[in-house]
Formats: C-alpha cells, sequence, structure tokens
C-alpha cells in the first residue's frame, strides 16, 4: 500500500495535547495510522533563525515533520496574505483586503520553501494530499522539482466566484497552481461551479462533464485534473455519544442551574468577522424588542474564543461584540436574568458537547462558510427524545445537507428574530421530524466517509465524459 503524505499549515506533534486536537485532526491522524505516512507542516512557532532542515518525529506509523517560520515569513505569508488577502477574499469581503506584492512574494516564497524541505523525504509511490488555502502553489512547487507524484488538495473554506477573484492581483497564477494537482476538493457543488467556471471564462480551459454535479474533469494550463465536492462531515457516533455522556457533567449541571428553568440558544464561533456575529446579537436583540413573551425565559450565550487578535479587523470586532452585549444587557436584563452570556475564551470539546445537548436552538449564522462543523455536531448532540432546533445560514457549506434546519439569511436580522422565535415555540414532534432528517444525512457523510471518498478519488484515473468549450458547447 502506498504511503499517504498529509501537508497541513498546523501540525501538532504528538507531545502536543491530544485534548486540543479537532475533528480534521482526528480524521486525518487515523488515517495516517492506517496507511501509515508522513503529517508536515508549519510547527505552529516562529523562530530567527529556524532549523535547517525539519524537526521530525515519531509515533506509530506516523513520521511528523515541521517547519518553523521566520518573524518576516509569518507576517508576509501568515498575517498578511494568507489570513489578510486570501482569507477575506474568499469569504466576499473585498473592503477587508490591503494588498501588497511584498505579501504576495512572500506566500509564493514560503510554499516554495517548504516544497524544497518536503520533496528530499518523499518516495515514489507516496500518494500526497495537501489542505487548505496557505499552500495553493505547493504542488506547482514540486512539479517545479520533479515530483510526480499523485497530489491532491483539499480547500476547507469557499472559492470566489471568478468575478470576486478576479480582484486578486496574480489570480490567474494562483488557479494556474492549483491546476497542477490531481484532485481540487471542495466542501460544496457552489464551489466546483466557481472553479470550472473560472476554467471556462478566464483560463479558457475546457471543462468535461457538467459544471453543475459534484465531479467534473477540467484541462487548463496543459493539465488534466478532476475538481469534485466532498463535504465534510463529523464523527456523529461518537459526537452524539459524547453529548449523552456530557449532559450529567458537571459543567453541564451548573450551566442547567445557572439559567433557572430558561431556554438556551448557543452560539460557538471562532471570532472572525465572517461568522456573523453581531448580525446575531442584533436579530437576538430584536427578538427581545418585538416578542416580549421571551423576555425573561431565554438566555443566548454566545462563546468566541479570540483568534487573530494582533490583527485590526478582529481587534475592531471583539470592540464591537463587546458594545453590543451592553447595549442588549442594559437595555432588557432584571436582577435576576441577563439576556447575553458573551465569553471569550475556547471550551474543551466534551464541554461544548454537553452544552449543544442542552441548548433548546444553535444559532450558526456565518456570513458565508465553507462548511461549519459546530452545525452537525449541534445537530448530533440532541437528545432524540426531545432535541432542539437548528438556526442556520443559507450561505453555510452545512445548509446543502442540513434540510431539517430553519435557514435563514444572515444579512436578515429580523428574518433570524423571526427564526429564533419560531425555533423557540415549535412543538416536539415537528422537532422530531427536522432533527431525524438532518441526523440521516450525518450517519452517512461521516468525515471518515469524507476522508475515504476523497482519498478514493485522488487514486483513482477516471474516464471523463463529453467536452465542453468556453460558450458550453
Amino acid at each position: 500500500m502506498a504511503r499517504l503524505v498529509i501537508v497541513s499549515n498546523r501540525v501538532a506533534m504528538p507531545r502536543e495535547r491530544a485534548s486540543r486536537a479537532g475533528g480534521l485532526a482526528v480524521a486525518l491522524k487515523e488515517s495516517l495510522q492506517q496507511q501509515g505516512g508522513l503529517w508536515f507542516g508549519w510547527s505552529g512557532e516562529v523562530a530567527d533563525t529556524p532549523d535547517p532542515a525539519p524537526r521530525r518525529a515519531r509515533q506509530g506509523r506516523i513520521d511528523y515533520a515541521v517547519l518553523d517560520l521566520t518573524p518576516e515569513e509569518h507576517k508576509g505569508f501568515y498575517l498578511d496574505f494568507a489570513n489578510g488577502i486570501l482569507w477575506p477574499l474568499c469569504h466576499y469581503r473585498l473592503g477587508l483586503i490591503e494588498f501588497r506584492r511584498s505579501a504576495w512574494e512572500s506566500y509564493l516564497a514560503v510554499n516554495a520553501r517548504f516544497a524544497e524541505q518536503l520533496v528530499p523525504q518523499l518516495r515514489p509511490d507516496d500518494i500526497i494530499w495537501i489542505h487548505d488555502y496557505h499552500f495553493i502553489p505547493l504542488a506547482a512547487e514540486l512539479r517545479r522539482r520533479g515530483v510526480q507524484n499523485r497530489i491532491g488538495f483539499f480547500m476547507h473554506i469557499p472559492f470566489p466566484a471568478p468575478e470576486v477573484l478576479a480582484a486578486l492581483p496574480g489570480h490567474d497564477r494562483l488557479v494556474r497552481d492549483l491546476c497542477a494537482y490531481d484532485l481540487v476538493g471542495f466542501q460544496t457543488r457552489g464551489d466546483v461551479r466557481a472553479l470550472t467556471e473560472y476554467i471556462l471564462h478566464e483560463a479558457e480551459g475546457t471543462v468535461i462533464g457538467n459544471t453543475s454535479t459534484e465531479d467534473v474533469r477540467v484541462s487548463a494550463f496543459g493539465r488534466d485534473l478532476r475538481v469534485g465536492a466532498f463535504p465534510i462531515g463529523i464523527d456523529t457516533a461518537d459526537f452524539a455519544q459524547l453529548a449523552a455522556h456530557e449532559a450529567g457533567s458537571d459543567e453541564t449541571q451548573r450551566l442547567s442551574e445557572s439559567l433557572v428553568g430558561r431556554s438556551l440558544v448557543i452560539g460557538v464561533d471562532r471570532l472572525d468577522y465572517s461568522k456573523g456575529i453581531p448580525q446575531r446579537f442584533e436579530a437576538f436583540h430584536q427578538l427581545l424588542g418585538s416578542r416580549p413573551e421571551h423576555r425573561g425565559k431565554v438566555t443566548f450565550m454566545q462563546i468566541a474564543p479570540i483568534s487573530r487578535g494582533e490583527v485590526a479587523q478582529y481587534r475592531k470586532l471583539r470592540s464591537e461584540l463587546d458594545g453590543l452585549t451592553g447595549r442588549i444587557n442594559g437595555k432588557f436584563a432584571e436582577f435576576d436574568w441577563m439576556p447575553v452570556r458573551y465569553l471569550n475564551k475556547a471550551f474543551a470539546r466534551n464541554s461544548l458537547a454537553g452544552f449543544y445537548r442542552h441548548a433548546k436552538v444553535g444559532l450558526v449564522t456565518p456570513l458565508r462558510d465553507g462548511m461549519n462543523l459546530v452545525a452537525k455536531e449541534y445537530v448530533a448532540s440532541q437528545n432524540p427524545a426531545d432535541p432542539g432546533v437548528l438556526v442556520l445560514s443559507r450561505f453555510a457549506g452545512a445548509a446543502r445537507e442540513m434540510k431539517g434546519a430553519l435557514i435563514v439569511n444572515p444579512y436578515d436580522t429580523e428574518h433570524i428574530a423571526d427564526a429564533l422565535h419560531r425555533a423557540l415555540i415549535m412543538p416536539l414532534e415537528e422537532r422530531r421530524q427536522r432533527w431525524e432528517a438532518m441526523m440521516a444525512v450525518l450517519r452517512v457523510n461521516t468525515i471518515a466517509h469524507w476522508r475515504e471518498t476523497y482519498l478514493a478519488a485522488l487514486q483513482a484515473e477516471g474516464h471523463p465524459p463529453q467536452v465542453l468549450d468556453a460558450a458550453g458547447r
């Protein structure tokens, strides 16, 4: 069996606490353990004089190899380009982009350095799986160094429409580098369509198959590759079992007692402008203002651990949410009830599972999101006898699968407020029907299914059908 090589922006070495690993990291690790392989990427550390070769470790059948970034690389590659340009671009926030050629050059240079360090560690029959927007150019750099292995790429965040992508200087180079892969995977059909439309209309390439399907082949820049939708899932059975166990935990009981019988609406997000958190707060404010029957009977708890705190936009967002919390609580709070609980701290996975199970409403309203696994975890956590209701943004990738959710436009705060009201008064029978429909999907589209389906596609040659030209003929 061929060895699997996984490349990701952040690689947790074996000595780091397992409790910090999310579902994706666990899934990738399981795949490496089954097949044997190498996990390569950034250590998460910044060093003035990084080691000339990767630091290595081994655990079971997995080899780990990590590189540090220099302060200049961390700023140019990671902060300024990956998170300061690609992240807002892919989330359609063009007004937040400040393009600097130095950042673009740093992004390309770091990808070249990582390729240079990876090549000596590769074997001729390795299968290489590269993850996310930090490493889009990596396959092209590997090809320039003679690597002929099958290389796949998976984009965890949304891929922008051609008109949006074209706002990025160097967009043609970025897509040319994407075409160095054998398989490019996305979360949704919409992402597949965005790339294939770029290939047709900007790159003057060809698309083999129907662009509205989940799996097509494209030909551009002298290469043929597959493009497909592989919606990521969770370990549904494991998370459901965890939530049932955590329902009786001390933390969950403390939360329950503190609510004194009130309904809980919960939101859990990394503190990021793409998550629609200010709009969510405004919607809850409108709910209390327009539906006085909920005052004193429902509490909204938003968990939003701080990330990228050094970036100005994130500091501004935190200040805005502090102000909204104060305004809502100042207007509606009673001596024995605080409408909003806003927590800038992270909680362990098991704690969140218990909180989800206790919440009557899961509020997941990103302005744009590749998938959003919180939505899936919330559903999997519910008590089958008395499930809660998921209120979900139409712009989350999960909305394509979670048809039993109340789907909302995250920009329409009155729409969200109406959905919250409906969720809070929804009859038990309707809640059960909606929950069962979503769980049926989650039981099939697990994270193991995602991993196995993607890797099978990466290793398959495939035979393309009809060829379309730029006019779709």
